[in-house]
């Protein structure tokens, strides 16, 4: 497994794929300063799928990374089973072979089975691909529980490699992640925690309450809407210790990610999406605002588990 520097925070490139089916439709001249904004804040850990866009989230960031000397960025990139050609040869090298060449990049720094669709086939499958190898990437699993996780580590120990990475939906209103046990495995095992969907999709940032919902229509403002004045409670409540630390309230929920001692990713569609993001990996949060924050927002009740997601158990 590669040995890798992370900074705190990752950033995402969840809607840089364009064409429609994940993706906000951006052009790749409005996301460049964003990406450049990002460089400059040493924030250099860049998380992508060929899902995200089937390739256009890729392509945009490999756009921008190249020129750039390789020790100067990391790329964490996906093995999406729903993407796979399983009539293929060798599925794991077809995908990444693709993946690379959207990129123009020679490897990723950490590569993820996406989610537990066939699972375990395609942990074992990339298992014995990366057998042996020096350019093995950290491996990592998304949106597994528990048992799936501690498997899938099983299955990379076999051939000479062991998990690396969990990345899982965790927000102050989303904790399954860590009832369940997941997160204390990660840190008994030397696992990184990576956390998404902390500011779940803007709900956590105070953009949003009952005077102003989401834009309707979507799949956020189906699951957010509804729960607006219980999310402002919330809000409020975030805005009090943002307020403290002299950060805006977007800032709080990374804080609080990096307080449980997580490695966030924070989707970057502008930049001052960025300049939040880094101004977030410098609060400290105090224990009693950590509880504070869990307290209030288990009293409130809002589930905030996604359709592409099962219950962490």
């Amino acid at each position: 497994m590669t040995d890798i520097k992370l900074p705190k925070i990752a950033l995402g490139a969840w809607a840089w794929g364009n064409d429609g089916t994940f993706g906000s439709g951006i052009d790749a001249a409005e996301l460049k300063p964003i990406f450049d904004a990002g460089m400059a804040a040493g924030l250099n850990l860049w998380d992508t799928a060929y899902a995200y866009g089937m390739g256009t989230s890729e392509k945009v960031l490999g756009g921008f990374l190249k020129g750039l000397p390789r020790d100067s960025y990391l790329v964490s990139d996906k093995l999406t089973p729903q993407c796979m050609d399983a009539s293929a040869a060798d599925p794991v090298k077809a995908m990444l072979d693709m993946q690379l060449d959207l990129m123009g990049l020679d490897r990723f720094d950490i590569y993820w089975v996406h989610n537990t669709a066939q699972a375990p086939n395609w942990i074992r499958a990339l298992a014995e691909f990366f057998e042996g190898r020096d350019d093995a990437p950290m491996i990592g699993v998304s949106n597994h529980n528990l048992a799936e996780i501690k498997e899938a580590d099983a299955i990379l120990r076999e051939h000479g490699l062991k998990l690396g990475a969990v990345q899982n939906h965790l927000s102050p209103i989303n904790r399954s992640s860590i009832d369940s046990g997941i997160l204390d495995w990660c840190r008994e095992n030397d696992v990184v925690f990576f956390s998404y969907m902390v500011l779940e999709q803007g709900a956590l940032s105070g953009k949003y309450d009952t005077k102003n919902p989401m834009p309707e229509g979507s799949a956020r403002a189906a699951t957010y809407n509804p729960v607006l004045d219980k999310l402002e409670v919330l809000n409020a409540k975030l805005a009090e210790v943002a307020e403290a630390h002299g950060v805006g309230i977007a800032q709080v929920p990374v804080a609080w990610a990096i307080a449980k001692g997580t490695l966030p990713i924070v989707g970057v569609t502008k930049e001052r999406h960025v300049a939040d993001a880094a101004a977030a990996a410098a609060v400290e949060l105090t224990d009693t605002e950590v509880r504070e924050l869990e307290e209030l927002a288990d009293s409130l009740g809002i589930n905030a588990i996604r359709f592409w997601e099962k219950v962490m158990d």
